[in-house]
């Protein structure tokens, strides 16, 4: 479900307007943006190690999500807080939201804190966006 996420993030975005393959876009060595309408990601922002960093974390929050929930403005991801902490959530969203500040970001800790839940929302668009790049499944 959130496979696509790494495309999608600062870090791994086309460095052109126009898309590019993915094994493209996975380098840290170059500063890159992506744009789709009016949404784009700010990847030099981050500078080189923020982002291969940023890439490490995106890798295991793709990797341990539990759940992906459809919301009325965009979409909730669902983590086992034994493996992804909320001060790696925390940080993840805080490098994100310098490169994609078109994302409104939830973070949430629920049922006497056995579930962390990030909500990426924002303004009219952007759920496409993230659905799109995303790879969240059609119902």
């Amino acid at each position: 479900m959130l496979r696509g996420l790494v495309p999608a993030l600062c870090g791994t975005a086309a460095a052109q307007p126009q898309p590019q393959e993915l094994s493209s876009r996975t380098s840290v060595d170059k500063p890159i943006t992506t744009t789709a309408g009016k949404f784009y990601c700010r990847v030099d922002a981050l500078g080189f190690a923020g982002r291969a960093m940023h890439l490490r974390l995106t890798g295991k929050l793709i990797a341990l999500h539990s759940k992906v929930v459809e919301t009325d403005t965009g979409y909730e991801f669902q983590f086992d807080p034994a493996k992804v902490s909320l001060a790696e959530l925390a940080s993840w969203v805080a490098a994100e939201s310098k490169c994609c500040p078109f994302f409104d970001f939830h973070i949430d800790l629920e049922r006497a804190g056995r579930r962390l839940c990030l909500r990426l929302t924002g303004e009219e668009g952007v759920k496409a966006f993230i659905a799109s790049e995303f790879q969240v499944p059609a119902k």
